[in-house]
């Protein structure tokens, strides 16, 4: 993983477009974190009732696990999961080969609207970040 300077310019600017893109659009948390579990961006309706270092290590272990099950079948990796619980659900989406975007949304978001949404910002997040 290359070595980030985070500035709060850079921060400002991501959290801005998960604000505008996903808050707004419904989804009641998101978190930027990098592949080791480092929270970047923590925005949303939701924050403060999350654990969110809790939430950050088990979304890095996660991928981390499952791109090795991706491999063991022959793929090169698995750039998202999602979980479907009664009242909540959670994805999980690789930015680029470092980030880890986590949205936590209910029954009143599709699924579709968050993966295209997630879609639209990854590359402006990646170039953020790499600048």
């Amino acid at each position: 993983m290359p070595d980030y300077i985070l500035t709060s310019e850079i921060l400002n600017k991501a959290s801005d477009i998960l604000v505008n893109s996903l808050i707004n659009a419904g989804v009641r948390t998101v978190l930027l974190i990098d592949s080791a579990g480092n929270i970047l961006v923590n925005c949303g309706q939701e924050s403060e009732d999350v654990d969110s270092i809790s939430l950050a290590a088990l979304a890095a272990a996660n991928l981390g696990a499952t791109s090795q099950m991706a491999k063991l079948i022959g793929e090169d990796d698995f750039s998202l999961l999602f979980h479907k619980g009664k009242t909540g659900n959670i994805n999980f989406g690789r930015i680029g080969n470092d980030l880890i975007l986590v949205t936590i949304f209910g029954e009143e978001v599709s699924l579709g609207l968050v993966r295209c949404r997630i879609t639209d910002i990854s590359e402006s997040i990646r170039k953020i970040f790499e600048g």
